[in-house]
Order: structure tokens, then C-alpha cells, then sequence
């Protein structure tokens, strides 16, 4: 069986790349649902239902493990995922978000102030506060919603980011650690860090390491992985931009295969 990783569009395809490099001899299936990006700004019902649907095509591609690298999908969905989808349709499976390893990694910092960038609905849901003070009650968390960085990100346009980027950090204020609350601001950190000195904490950087330590205690679902390393990228909608944004996540070219769900 494989491991299927699942995001809104393409910024999951860092997570990917960062989970095969460091657990290379794993079977992966990626779903990028590009034809409904970006997720950020849907209603809760909606993200739910996308990201149902997203679950049936990887389980039915034989996936026994999903992890959604989709910040808003992990905020909105994955406690009513966990708690209602899997126990009624896929009780033997699991399913593991990208928030929890990221708050983990941020009160290992020590900040006290943590700032979280993040999509509307990934912010709205309020997961980031929540679970930081769950453990580390004395923290402050300052969340700002920036809308405009996925659509930038997706369409190419990352030259037009900076205005956009120092008006989003200007509004978090003096903060001490900065969470970049969705998978597709992964791909500008290193702008980021140009401009915040504290420690910034990226999915791509914090999952695989969590994925791995999560299989080493549960030898119960790390036996049912199969080990051919194959590999197998899929989107719900494929344009010429599209591909070339994945070779340029990916380091190199891959086969995209276009699916319905």
C-alpha cells in the first residue's frame, strides 16, 4: 500500500518532495485538486466535501496513509475527517494533518509570541491559537490572513509578491517565531526569512521528519507500506503552466496524469 499526500493545488508538491527525500523507499501517490485552488477562501462544508472526495480517490488508489500538506484542509477538515469519515467508510486507515507538526515545532522555539500566516479559513478556524496554547498556555498568537500570497504563488507571479509580503508582516507586529500556515508558502521562505530574524517554520521542512517518527511508532501501518519507491502525481486539472511550476517543485520533470474525483 502507499502513501498518498493531498493538497489544493500544487504547493503540496514541496511537502512531497521533502516526505520522498527523506523516505525514499516508500510507494507515494500525490492529488493536487488544481482544478478548485485555492481552498482558502470556501465555507467549511465545502472544504470538508473536497477534501472527502479527495480521500476516496487516494484510498481507492490503494493509499493506507494520507497526509494533507493543505494547511486549510488540515484546520477545516481533519477532526471531522478523523472523527466521522474514517470510522465510517475507512476505519483501518489514517489520516495526518500538517497543523499539530507545526505548532509542535513552534513551541519548541520558546517563543512566547508566535505569528501565523496563514488563508482565510486556515485563520478563520482559529486551529493555530488553539493548539499552541493547548501546549503552551502562556503563549500569545497573532494571526493574519493573507489572501493574495496563494493566487500569486499558483499563477507564476512571485515577482509581484513583495508589496504583498511586507504589508502581511507589518500587520503581525512584534512576534518571535513565524508559522507559515499553508503548504504553498513553503516555496517563499527564503523571501520571508530575508525579512523576519526569527525562527519561520515551513511545513516541507517540519513533516517528513514527524511522518517518519509517526511510522516508527506505529509498526502496525508502517508494515502495510509497500517499498518499490514508486511514485505517482496526480491533478484534477492540467495546463502547460501547471506542468512547469511541477518541474520546477519537483527539480526535474515528472508524468502528471489529469483524474476526476
Amino acid at each position: 500500500m502507499k502513501i498518498g499526500v493531498f493538497d489544493s493545488g500544487l504547493g503540496g508538491l514541496a511537502v512531497a518532495r521533502a516526505i520522498m527525500a527523506r523516505l525514499p523507499e516508500y510507494e507515494y501517490v500525490y492529488l493536487g485538486d488544481t482544478k478548485r485552488v485555492p481552498y482558502g477562501g470556501r465555507s467549511q462544508e465545502a472544504i470538508h466535501e473536497f477534501t472527502s472526495e479527495a480521500l476516496d480517490f487516494l484510498f481507492a488508489a490503494d493509499c493506507h496513509l494520507v497526509v494533507l500538506a493543505c494547511n486549510t484542509a488540515s484546520a477545516e477538515a481533519l477532526r471531522k475527517t478523523q472523527q466521522e469519515y474514517l470510522p465510517d467508510r475507512y476505519p483501518d486507515r489514517r489520516v495526518l494533518g500538517v497543523v499539530i507538526p507545526c505548532v509542535e515545532a513552534a513551541v519548541a522555539t520558546g517563543a512566547h509570541r508566535i505569528g501565523v500566516l496563514g488563508t482565510r479559513s486556515t485563520v478563520e478556524s482559529g486551529a493555530y491559537p488553539r493548539e499552541i496554547i493547548r501546549r503552551c498556555p502562556e503563549a500569545e498568537v497573532v494571526q493574519v490572513a493573507a489572501p493574495m500570497l496563494v493566487p500569486l504563488i499558483e499563477n507564476d507571479a512571485v515577482r509581484h509578491l513583495d508589496p504583498f509580503l511586507q504589508e502581511y508582516l507589518d500587520a503581525l507586529g512584534y512576534v518571535e517565531a513565524l508559522v507559515l500556515g499553508c503548504t504553498h508558502y513553503s516555496l517563499i521562505a527564503s523571501q520571508v526569512r530575508r525579512r523576519f530574524a526569527g525562527p519561520v517554520l515551513v511545513s516541507d521542512e517540519v513533516v517528513p521528519e514527524k511522518l517518519a517518527d509517526y511510522l516508527l511508532r506505529h509498526p502496525e501501518h508502517e508494515s502495510k507500506l509497500g517499498r518499490t519507491g514508486s511514485r505517482r502525481y496526480c491533478l484534477t486539472d492540467l495546463t502547460s503552466g501547471y506542468a512547469e511550476m511541477a518541474a520546477r517543485l519537483m527539480g526535474d520533470e515528472i508524468d502528471l496524469e489529469r483524474v476526476q474525483l
